[in-house]
C-alpha cells in the first residue's frame, strides 16, 4: 500500500482538527506537517515535499491559488473550503479536488478514490513511457543525456553527424564537440534508427541527414563528405547496401 505524505494548510485550526479527525480513517493518508496561511505553506512543500496538500483557499496574506503560483513543483492538491465559487477555477489549476465545508466524509471518500487512481494512472504512465523509450530504436528527434568525464550534453539526436569507434569507446561528433562514450559502436548501431543512421564501416556510423557529396572510391566503396567538411569511406559491402536504401 502506497502511504502518501499529506499536509494540511488551512488558517483555522478547528478546520484542520476536524480533517485529521476524517482522514485517522485512512491509513494510506500519513499527516506531515501543518500550516496556517500561504506562506508557511509554501515553506512546508518545499522543504517536504509532500505528495497531497488539503489546502484553504480563502487565508490572510495570500489565497490557495497565488500560493499554488508561486510554487515549481505542485503535488496533488484537494481544495477544502466554505467558498463554491471558487470550483472551476480549482480544475483550471489541475486540482485533484474540491471539497466543501464543513466535510462529508463520503465526499472525502471520493476523492481518496480518486488519488489512487490518477497516482496508480500516473505510476503506469511513467514505466510504460520509459520501458517504450529504451526497448524502441531512438529517432532523430530524441535527445540523449551524454557524459564525458566532467562534461555533461544533452543533445538532440538530428545534430550528431557521425560516431566514431575508439578502442573501446565511440567518439560522438556535434558541434565542435567530440565526447567519448565507454559503449561498442554496435550497441548504438541497435539503438539508432537505420533510416537516418547508416554503419558505414567497422569504425564510423553517419547521419543520412548530414551527408553532402557522394563519390566513388576504391574497390567498389564510397566516399561521403558531411557538411562541414567530416570525410568518410563507405566500405564495397556498405556500399552496395547504402545504393540498394537510397537509389531510386
Amino acid at each position: 500500500m502506497k502511504v502518501f505524505k499529506t499536509v494540511i494548510i488551512d488558517d483555522e485550526r478547528l478546520a484542520r482538527e476536524e480533517l485529521k479527525s476524517i482522514l485517522s480513517e485512512y491509513p494510506e493518508v500519513e499527516i506531515i506537517a501543518e500550516a496556517q496561511n500561504g506562506d508557511e505553506g509554501i515553506e512546508i512543500i518545499q522543504r517536504l515535499k509532500p505528495d497531497l496538500v488539503f489546502l484553504d483557499v480563502n487565508m490572510p496574506g495570500m489565497t490557495g491559488f497565488e500560493m499554488l503560483k508561486k510554487l515549481e513543483e505542485i503535488p496533488h492538491v484537494i481544495f477544502v473550503t466554505a467558498y463554491d465559487e471558487y470550483a472551476l477555477k480549482a480544475f483550471e489549476v489541475k486540482a485533484l479536488d474540491y471539497i466543501l465545508k464543513p466535510i462529508d466524509p463520503d465526499r472525502l471518500g471520493e476523492s481518496m478514490d480518486k488519488l489512487k487512481r490518477k497516482d496508480d494512472l500516473e505510476f503506469e504512465s511513467t514505466a510504460s513511457s520509459k520501458l517504450a523509450r529504451k526497448e524502441r530504436p531512438l529517432t532523430i528527434k530524441d535527445k540523449v543525456f551524454i557524459k564525458d568525464g566532467e562534461k555533461c550534453y544533452f543533445v538532440q539526436l538530428s545534430d550528431i553527424r557521425m560516431l566514431e569507434s575508439d578502442g573501446n569507446y565511440v567518439k560522438v561528433y556535434f558541434d565542435k564537440n567530440r565526447p567519448l562514450i565507454l559503449r561498442s559502436l554496435n550497441s548504438f548501431e541497435e539503438r539508432l534508427d537505420p533510416e537516418y543512421f547508416f554503419r558505414a564501416n567497422r569504425k564510423f556510423i553517419i547521419n543520412l541527414e548530414w551527408v553532402e557529396n557522394i563519390e566513388n572510391w576504391f574497390n567498389g566503396g564510397l566516399q561521403v563528405e558531411l557538411k562541414g567538411g567530416d570525410k568518410v569511406d563507405i566500405s564495397r559491402r556498405q556500399a552496395i547496401r547504402f545504393k540498394e536504401m537510397l537509389s531510386l
